[in-house]
């Protein structure tokens, strides 16, 4: 889907980044407990272009945070069944319960995206998403969930050498897919869906907030600022704790070493 093609500012340099990066990821712990301790749901929705940003926003928001509080959710393509229900039910079954973050890698915004762009719903299908998507935000925003959505705004030249960048990297092989570079081909199908979707979707109780994404680094600072200006969080003290001393020993001895199974020690042999 489209993204903003002007040239945006100068990259933010890697130690201003690390800084500031550390002190949010810090806010982030604080918002966390404060979601805890109040019972509240808080949804945040990832969308964009491919390579757009949005898996190393998310993992650098979720980094420092529990995993039992904060979940990633990422689906894979539906099965024979989901396709049969009610578009927005797996995704319902994803939706935080009290004390809960679910951080959306793509969401139900993939019918007024890819499936729409691909073909893989029907004219009505996408039609009856538009018309029925804000009636469902609404329904959460009313039920006191917090949703913020975040479209992550990236250049059709920046994309092209994040894609080639994969191609060459083989630990970043696996993010391109077929899909994604048809995305190249089909770049003004995807900026007039994403346009649609907008005038449709972008609703005063759930808006939309644009990321501009060229430069990584500042996408993540500005989105997770963001995101927590726009949550009235506070401190929530933690409990004091003391470690205890350790009482004496009642005589454990560990068994032997051979008579276990050691890991080899690769890292003797690494060199300066």
């Amino acid at each position: 889907m489209a993204g903003n093609e002007s040239q945006g500012p100068t990259a933010l340099p890697r130690k201003v980044y690390e800084r500031e990066l550390l002190r949010l990821q810090t806010e982030l712990v604080k918002l966390q407990e404060w979601v805890r301790a109040e019972g509240a749901r808080l949804v945040v929705v990832f969308e964009g272009r491919d390579a757009a940003g949005k898996g190393g926003t998310i993992k650098r928001v979720a980094d420092r945070l529990n995993p039992r509080v904060a979940r990633i959710v990422a689906l894979p393509v539906p099965t024979e069944r989901e396709r049969s229900q009610w578009y927005f039910q797996r995704y319902v079954a994803h939706l935080p319960a009290a004390g809960e973050i679910a951080l959306f890698d793509r969401s139900w915004y993939n019918r007024a995206g890819v499936e729409h762009v691909m073909g893989f719903c029907t004219k009505e299908e996408h039609q009856r998403f538009l018309h029925q998507c804000p009636i469902f935000e609404r329904m959460l925003v009313e039920d006191g969930i917090l949703l913020r959505k975040y479209w992550f705004s990236v250049s059709d030249a920046e994309q092209e050498r994040r894609f080639r960048q994969r191609l060459e990297d083989p630990t970043k092989r696996w993010k391109l897919s077929p899909m994604d570079l048809e995305s190249i081909r089909r770049w003004e199908d995807y900026s007039r869906a994403k346009d649609d979707m907008m005038v449709h979707t972008d609703i005063p109780e759930a808006p939309w907030f644009v990321v501009e994404s060229d430069d990584k680094r500042r996408a993540r600072i500005n989105m997770i600022a963001h995101l927590l200006d726009s949550v009235p969080y506070h401190d929530v003290p933690f409990p004091d704790l003391e470690l205890p001393p350790r009482p004496p020993s009642k005589g454990y001895e560990r068994p032997p070493r051979n008579l276990q199974t050691y890991v080899p020690d690769h890292a003797a042999s690494l060199t300066d």
